[in-house]
């Protein structure tokens, strides 16, 4: 939602809502701008946070993407960029340059000047392992040392350091998965019918067919990493020059695929919630309130009054009348085990993937 125009498909919210309270990080970067990273986000966002604290108001995060979410709760991101900014950078993004290179090789380069970290990674995760080189070129740090750095900070846990807003809580809408499931193919459908593929269409004239014509399109970066672009890619490329009933069945494929790749990544989100969340070890951890969202008929009984009485206990330094979700971490479970299936040929990472 941070990049301009394409509110259809990044479902920003309606300007009729934006009217009704202050929306910040909305629609101000440039979609051609490739490099724009969580670290741009939170240094554009922690400044905002702490000038609606100044004014005796309550900055309310809303996810979306909790990756972003955690980035501004706990200390856990690492700086390499001198100055944050959401305007084009005149050089060439290193980790970018990096990721052109062949897995194997980047995996060596990581393995020798930070053995600890490339063990950690899989050697084909390109964008994990060029972004730890990437700091290690930038700082003359291993990835790894600063990682623990912040851990061994006062208030710091496995999973990064410290609680940057201690008086702070989280609030997470979950649903049955057969009523979420139902929900998400409606919200395609509903975009397709607000115009998406006019949306689309547009931004694929004036920025994408270009690139696609050079064979210079890259789905990996910036605003085409959003969901949407890659499932229509076919029909877009191809329309005008094949004939009607093969449009519609790439539309119709296009329109199946982006329902499914909504649902994975809200599968993807919950899970993150859990692991994240829910099960972060260490003091210094926000309570998380679940609000039970399967039934809309019920928004106001469900929802609405039980996270007010949430935040109103909070304002007021009293104990909440909810209690707030907790699960245990599995001591025992490596995330860090490394396997190989010999049928399948394949590295594995991590006991509950091998499982």
């Amino acid at each position: 939602q941070v990049y301009k125009g394409l509110d259809i498909i990044t479902n920003k919210v309606s300007p009729q809502e934006q009217r009704l309270c202050k929306h910040h990080m909305i629609s101000f970067v440039d979609p051609l701008v490739s490099d724009y990273t969580v670290v741009d986000f939170r240094d554009k966002a922690v400044p905002l946070i702490s000038y609606i604290f100044a004014r005796d108001k309550i900055p309310i995060v809303v996810g979306g993407t909790n990756y972003y979410i955690e980035s501004l709760l706990w200390k856990v991101l690492v700086n390499t960029k001198e100055k944050p900014s959401s305007a084009p950078r005149p050089d060439s993004d290193r980790k970018v340059e990096l990721e052109q290179l062949d897995s194997a090789e980047l995996h060596r380069r990581l393995s020798q000047v930070d053995p600890e970290m490339a063990a950690k990674l899989h050697p084909h995760d390109k964008r994990k392992v060029a972004r730890s080189l990437q700091v290690f070129e930038e700082t003359g740090i291993p990835h790894s040392e600063i990682l623990q750095r912040q851990r061994e900070e006062e208030g710091g846990g496995p999973l990064g350091g410290p609680l940057k807003y201690p008086h702070s809580c989280i609030l997470w809408l979950h649903a049955d998965q057969a009523a979420l499931d139902a929900r998400l193919d409606k919200r395609v459908d509903d975009m397709v019918a607000a115009g998406l593929l006019e949306e689309l269409r547009d931004f694929h004239r004036r920025y994408n067919q270009e690139k696609v014509a050079e064979n210079r399109q890259d789905y990996q970066h910036g605003i085409f990493q959003s969901i949407g672009f890659k499932e229509f890619h076919e029909y877009l490329v191809s329309e005008g020059n094949c004939s009607p009933e093969t449009s519609a069945l790439l539309l119709e494929k296009g329109i199946q695929a982006l329902k499914q790749v909504t649902k994975r990544y809200a599968r993807r989100q919950n899970k993150w919630v859990r692991n994240r969340f829910l099960k972060r070890p260490g003091p210094n951890v926000p309570p998380v309130y679940g609000l039970e969202v399967s039934d809309v008929q019920r928004w106001e009984e469900d929802v609405l009054k039980p996270a007010l009485e949430i935040v109103e206990s909070f304002i007021q330094g009293r104990e909440p009348p909810a209690e707030p979700l907790r699960m245990e971490q599995d001591g025992k479970e490596n995330k860090r085990s490394h396997r190989v299936c010999e049928l399948c040929d394949r590295l594995i990472i991590g006991d509950r993937e091998w499982a």
